[in-house]
C-alpha cells in the first residue's frame, strides 16, 4: 500500500469519525491530510471523487438526489481544478518575468550609472525617478579635457525592457563618441544616424544635449524634439522657454539640429525636464507649464539638488505617490 492508499484510508476514517461524532479532531486531521495532498500533487476533483466514494461505501442506501447534487460538485470541480492549474503556471510565469524585470532594472541602473560633476559657481541638482521597474528616461554628464560639461536628457516614447535597451545604446553610442565630437549639434547628428538603423520605427527617442563652459559661462544647446525646458533671468526674475528646433532621433539620417547660445549670469537658472514633469496628472487634468513653473518658483530660494528633490514632492504627492510617467528634472544655477 503507497502513501496516497494509506492518505485516501485516513480521509475515509477521519471522514466516517466527523459523521457519527462530529469530533472537531477529525477537522483537523482533515487539514494535516489536505497538505499532504497538496504536496502529493492530489487535484481537487480527486479529493471529492474520494469523498464521493467513501459516502457510498458507507451509506448504500443514499437518496439520488445527494448523488447527483455530488456528481454535479464532481464536475464544477474537475473546471475548477483547470482553471486552478492555469493560474498558477500564468502566476508563476508572472513571478518570473518580475524576477527578470527587477534583474534587467538593476544592470540598466548599472549601465546607465553618471557622475554629477561639481563645477564652480554652478550648483546642479537632478531627480531622475522611474514610473515602474524599467526608466524610459535617460540623463548624462560628460566632463572634458577642457573642464567643460556635457548634458544629456533624453526620453524614450516607450516602455519596459525595449525602452531600456534604447537607453543602453545611446549611452554605448554617447560614450563610443571622441571627444571633439561634443558639441550639441555633433552629438545629436550621429545619434541620431545611429538611432535611424538602430531602433524600430514605431519608437522614437527625443532628446536635449547642451554643453557649458564654465571659463566662459557660455551654454550651448540643441535638441531632438525634446520638452523645452526653461531660462530664469536673475536680473528681470523672468522665466524663458528654450524653445529649439530639430526632429526626434531616427526620422531621417540627414537631419541638422540647430545651435542656440546663452550666457549664464549670476542668479541666472536652468531647468531641464522630461513630459513626465510637464505632464503631470492629478485626477482627470493635466498640469499646465505655467503651474509647473509655479511650483519650480515656490523653491528657488533653496539649493538646486534640495530645490529638485522639493519639486520631485510635491509632483509625487499630488499623484498620490503614483507615477504615471518616469519624472527626470535638472537644474543648473549660477
Amino acid at each position: 500500500m503507497d502513501a496516497i492508499d494509506i492518505q485516501e484510508d485516513s480521509y475515509k476514517d477521519l471522514l466516517k469519525l466527523y459523521i457519527d461524532t462530529e469530533d472537531e479532531k477529525a477537522l483537523y486531521g482533515a487539514e494535516k491530510i489536505s497538505k499532504s495532498f497538496i504536496k502529493q500533487g492530489i487535484t481537487p476533483e480527486e479529493i471529492v471523487n474520494l469523498h464521493i466514494q467513501s459516502l457510498q461505501e458507507m451509506y448504500d442506501d443514499m437518496p439520488q438526489a445527494y448523488l447527483r447534487g455530488l456528481d454535479f460538485l464532481l464536475e464544477t470541480m474537475i473546471s475548477y481544478g483547470l482553471a486552478l492549474q492555469e493560474y498558477q503556471t500564468l502566476r508563476e510565469k508572472q513571478l518570473e518575468i518580475k524576477s527578470e524585470l527587477k534583474i534587467a532594472a538593476g544592470m540598466q541602473k548599472t549601465l546607465l550609472a553618471t557622475t554629477v560633476p561639481v563645477v564652480e559657481n554652478l550648483q546642479i541638482g537632478v531627480v531622475s525617478v522611474a514610473a515602474h521597474q524599467m526608466n524610459g528616461d535617460y540623463h548624462h554628464f560628460i566632463t572634458g579635457k577642457n573642464g567643460d560639461i556635457g548634458i544629456a536628457l533624453a526620453d524614450v516614447r516607450g516602455k519596459g525592457i525595449p525602452a531600456a535597451l534604447c537607453m543602453s545604446m545611446i549611452k554605448y553610442a554617447m560614450d563610443s563618441l571622441p571627444e571633439d565630437t561634443m558639441g550639441p549639434n555633433k552629438i545629436l547628428k550621429n545619434l541620431n544616424r545611429v538611432v535611424e538603423k538602430n531602433v524600430d520605427p514605431s519608437m522614437f527617442i527625443t532628446m536635449f544635449y547642451a554643453q557649458y563652459f564654465p571659463q566662459t559661462s557660455k551654454f550651448l544647446f540643441s535638441s531632438a524634439g525634446h520638452e523645452p525646458g526653461f531660462y530664469y533671468h536673475g536680473d528681470t526674475k523672468n522665466f524663458e522657454e528654450l524653445k529649439t528646433k530639430g526632429l526626434v532621433l531616427g526620422v531621417t539620417s540627414e537631419t541638422d539640429y540647430p545651435e542656440y547660445e546663452r550666457t549664464i549670469k549670476e542668479g541666472d537658472m536652468i531647468v531641464l525636464l522630461t513630459d513626465g514633469v510637464t505632464e503631470c496628472r492629478y485626477g482627470d487634468n493635466f498640469l499646465s507649464r505655467e503651474e509647473v513653473l509655479e511650483v519650480i518658483q515656490q523653491h528657488m530660494h533653496l539649493p538646486a539638488q534640495e530645490m529638485a528633490e522639493k519639486v520631485y514632492k510635491h509632483f509625487e504627492r499630488l499623484q498620490n505617490f503614483h507615477l504615471r510617467d518616469d519624472f527626470t528634472l535638472i537644474i543648473l544655477k549660477k
